[in-house]
């Protein structure tokens, strides 16, 4: 039987690869390099652009994305987690392709906003049109019997899309305060917490000490913390 290892399906963008890897660290109970998770990553920022693919203009990423499971399963991935909110359009695909389990980022967050608020509270979702359209987290919130608030296609494409493009080119600050923005606007309609469903915002906000941080739920804190759950499981 394989040691457990975790796969991390990266690069989109590379900043939030690197903030999932610090965050996976932070996650794990550790007192010695030992006891921490091992890890294989898969960090290609050349795959296409996902929120392009989906609006039509850009190709689709589906063939690197394969192209990153067969890597991290090449080198001895017992699970693999997409460190990429948008990426996870198409994770049914990319879970048939594969020939071990995937970890699935809004089942991570969900999770960890059930320790947070009880239903049936409202919660605002921070988050790409691709991710929206996808409906992975309306679906499961609606299922734990919570309300979902998202932003209108006006404050997607003069806020959170602007905020994400950059954070990508590096303007970090300059994207935490477009997100601190589309946050207030959920807020402001009764939303009791934000889900940070792409993986751009938690970087911003926290560069920026947004005043919206301690009603968040970072979904790449809630994957991280899934991967430490599975590894410390499976290494017993």
């Amino acid at each position: 039987m394989k040691k457990p290892l975790i796969g991390v399906l990266g690069g989109m963008g590379p900043l939030a690869t690197v903030d999932f890897l610090n965050k996976l660290i932070e996650e794990t109970p550790a007192e010695t390099d030992q006891e921490h998770v091992p890890v294989v990553v898969w960090s290609v920022p050349q795959i296409p652009d996902r929120q392009k693919a989906l609006d039509g203009s850009g190709e689709s990423p589906l063939p690197a994305l394969y192209e990153g499971i067969d890597r991290l399963i090449g080198a001895g991935a017992t699970r693999i987690a997409i460190a990429c909110n948008t990426a996870h359009f198409w994770f049914d695909a990319l879970s048939a392709h594969s020939t071990v389990p995937l970890l699935h980022i809004a089942e991570a967050a969900v999770a960890r906003l059930k320790m947070n608020v009880s239903p049936p509270a409202s919660v605002g979702l921070l988050a790409t049109r691709g991710t929206l359209a996808s409906g992975i987290y309306q679906a499961r919130l609606a299922q734990e019997g919570f309300d979902c608030l998202s932003n209108t296609g006006e404050e997607i494409d003069i806020l959170f899309k602007p905020g994400c493009y950059s954070v990508k080119r590096g303007e970090v600050a300059a994207g935490g305060y477009l997100f601190e923005r589309a946050a207030g606007a959920l807020a402001t309609r009764g939303a009791a917490r934000l889900i940070l469903a792409c993986t751009e915002v938690p970087i911003a906000l926290e560069r920026i000490r947004s005043r919206y941080l301690p009603i968040c739920i970072d979904t790449n804190r809630a994957l991280a913390a899934a991967c430490v759950d599975y590894w410390r499981a499976a290494a017993r």
